[in-house]
């Protein structure tokens, strides 16, 4: 355990000291699918908790209901992440789903545990030219998106993600049962708010009503590349 520790906290610290040369500061999607059901998740559970530290990353944790049966349901869960886990499975032509994976950049699936995979993947797309740029405003319960071009972008869809930063679960049952586990950026809603020609800038309002944070996503149709991402708190 503690030569795994060890290992999150190198990779995390070595994806700060690429990150931070970067000319252009591209942020990062981690989407992690994970479940409260799962014994080998908490490892990749922390590791999203280091990342979430980051302000060149954005980590989010989907909670999948496929292991509710086993004896725990999962108070995060929901079909709909499942749904989108699946989506991605059947574009990139594998049969399978499985718990605890990492998609980087909606392009590449990792096992979320591995934390110098994670962090290669996440150079790598630090790393990558800017096609697009995606700017957030608040005012009120109203958010303000503009999208740009920077080169030459694909048609994409625009989604809006709120989550909760963190939370504390006492889990009584199933395969994690008696262990109180921290989850961070638990995804809570996800939704798609437009559509982007890839061609000319726009800019959408979308309703954003309360504190919790809001993540904005824009994604190459048919679960592509992540094109650009932003944050507000």
């Amino acid at each position: 355990m503690r030569q795994i520790l060890a290992l999150m906290l190198f990779a995390v610290a070595s994806l700060g000291s690429v990150a931070s040369a970067q000319d252009a500061g591209r942020t990062v999607l981690v989407e992690l699918y994970t479940s409260q059901g799962c014994n080998s998740c908490p490892p990749a559970d922390r590791l999203l908790g280091k990342l979430a530290q980051r302000e060149d990353v954005i980590p989010l944790a989907l909670h999948v209901d496929y292991w509710d049966y086993i004896g725990w349901k999962d108070s995060f869960a929901s079909p709909q992440f499942t749904k989108r886990q699946r989506a991605y499975a059947r574009a990139w032509r594998q049969r399978t789903i499985y718990t605890p994976q990492m998609v980087i950049g909606g392009l590449h699936p990792v096992v979320g545990s591995r934390p110098m995979d994670v962090a290669t993947l996440i150079q790598k797309h630090a790393m990558a030219p800017e096609v697009a740029t995606v700017s957030i405003a608040r005012a009120g319960d109203e958010v303000t998106i503009d999208i740009a071009p920077v080169g030459n972008a694909p048609a994409s869809v625009v989604q809006l993600v709120r989550y909760i930063p963190e939370q504390t679960v006492d889990i009584t049952r199933g395969e994690n049962g008696g262990r109180r586990l921290t989850y961070h950026n638990i995804v809570t809603d996800w939704a798609v708010i437009g559509e982007w020609d890839g061609q000319a800038a726009t800019t959408l309002t979308a309703d954003a009503p309360g504190d919790a944070p809001v993540v904005v996503i824009v994604q190459e149709a048919g679960y592509g590349a992540v094109l650009a991402a932003a944050r507000i708190r």
